[in-house]
């Protein structure tokens, strides 16, 4: 059985024409696999949010069923956050681009899409306010100027850190999908 998150890193046959590993082309997938520093994060989310369901079970059986409920809650908005966490990102299907962040995902059609690029700026390092010279894919929407352009990847963010060819795969797919369906193409269908 393929596990569906390890194939985004496979390599390319040299018979395929356009380097898009995925059948279904209209489920939303991410075109790359989540990067160490966000599921390490999750993970210790995940791990603080067991040590706070026990301190609930504990409080429900010696304490108020009130003060357990809310401990429980709080459990629960940690828990809902790491899945957030393990969310973000960028996403592609043969419907558009879907931009992932903790608070806020934004689709965008690709027939809105301008361009898709690479390009070498300043980029927030592990999106903290700390800024690094690094790579960053942008999307060229039409109409809009160019100090509005969204940063979709960077090399310095939760799923790039130190994995520059993860970044160069995955800037490439999504560019390959932008080039293939922005004009409202289906060469897969």
């Amino acid at each position: 059985m393929p596990l569906p998150f390890l194939t985004a890193d496979r390599t390319f046959d040299s018979a395929d024409e356009i380097a898009l590993p995925f059948d279904d082309r209209d489920r939303w997938r991410r075109p790359y696999r989540p990067g160490p520093w966000r599921v390490g994060a999750a993970a210790i989310c995940l791990l603080l949010a067991s040590y706070v369901l026990f301190a609930a079970v504990i409080i429900a059986l010696t304490g108020t069923l009130t003060s357990a409920s809310v401990v429980f809650g709080i459990a629960l908005v940690i828990i809902i956050g790491a899945l957030r966490l393990l969310r973000m990102g960028v996403w592609v299907s043969a419907h558009g681009l879907r931009h992932v962040s903790f608070f806020l995902t934004r689709t965008l059609r690709w027939d809105r899409v301008d361009a898709v690029r690479t390009v070498q700026q300043p980029v927030r390092w592990l999106g903290l306010p700390r800024t690094v010279q690094g790579q960053a894919l942008i999307l060229v929407r039409e109409g809009r100027p160019s100090e509005d352009v969204p940063t979709l990847l960077t090399t310095h963010n939760a799923d790039f850190l130190a994995r520059t060819e993860a970044f160069d795969r995955a800037a490439d797919t999504v560019e390959v999908w932008a080039d293939e369906y922005r004009h409202g193409g289906s060469a897969g269908k």
